[in-house]
């Protein structure tokens, strides 16, 4: 029999003392698992309901739903993703090759690679018209100065037909937030509310958040770049879901 203790660390053991274990079905690494959960249901579920295999998160589950429901030849597609890390995009990388990943290096070249990934900023991408069936950013557009503009580049990017999925905290009971802007010079940061700050694979700071997404959304997307945007939200406790922040959104190019 297995003992699913000895592959939990610290962390997840002082999350499981306040929590449980139940058996189900993972969308990520695709096979039988346990999943262990804090309790009583609360916000730390989106980072801490995890698979014990493959360690996913209920968004990276929700996602690998989406895709399969919504792309099932995903594999077969060119497929950008900003800001790679995690469970989904270990399984991008390894099972479709026409996927690219990139990262954002400040003062290095953009267009060429850096490191594990490709040095690309969001809001102005080297690359060419229509490149892409798919643009991926899994908690991304919370960290961005000017969201705008990088909604449209991504419209840019992609083919006609193509689609933006991505994911976001995001509050559909409240109106957008800005949390922080930049001055007039486009490098200070004159914060609106309390700083907050969010893990980053490649930068031990972390990353600021800019805005509390809301319900207000799908309505700045459409006036930053005339996609229409479908929100997808899954309860599936087989499969490790629930759908509270961990959403799933499609924006589409006519």
């Amino acid at each position: 029999m297995i003992n699913p203790l000895k592959y939990l660390n610290r962390h997840d053991l002082q999350i499981l003392s306040h929590g449980f274990f139940h058996p189900g079905h993972c969308p990520v690494c695709e096979r039988p698992t346990l999943f262990f959960r804090p309790c009583p249901y609360s916000r730390e579920m989106r980072e801490y309901y995890r698979c014990l295999w493959c360690r996913s998160t209920p968004r990276y589950r929700a996602v690998c739903l989406a895709l399969e429901a919504r792309f099932p030849g995903w594999r077969g597609l060119a497929i950008h993703e900003s800001s790679p890390g995690g469970a989904v995009s270990e399984k991008l990388a390894r099972l479709c090759p026409g996927y690219l990943a990139s990262d954002y290096h400040a003062g290095q070249p953009f267009g060429t690679t850096v490191g594990r990934s490709r040095n690309e900023d969001l809001h102005r991408q080297t690359f060419p018209d229509a490149a892409f069936d798919l643009v991926v950013t899994l908690d991304v557009f919370e960290h961005l100065p000017y969201p705008d503009r990088a909604f449209r580049e991504i419209a840019r990017t992609l083919k006609p037909g193509g689609t933006h999925l991505f994911t976001v905290p995001c509050d559909l009971s409240a109106a957008t937030v800005v949390r922080a802007s930049l001055g007039a010079d486009g490098q200070t940061v004159v914060h609106h509310q309390p700083p907050v700050y969010h893990g980053n694979p490649i930068d031990a700071k972390g990353s600021l958040v800019f805005r509390d997404w809301g319900r207000d959304l799908p309505d700045f997307i459409r006036e930053a770049c005339g996609m229409e945007t479908e929100i997808l939200r899954t309860r599936d406790f087989w499969r490790g879901l629930e759908p509270d922040l961990n959403e799933v959104y499609l924006s589409r190019k006519a």
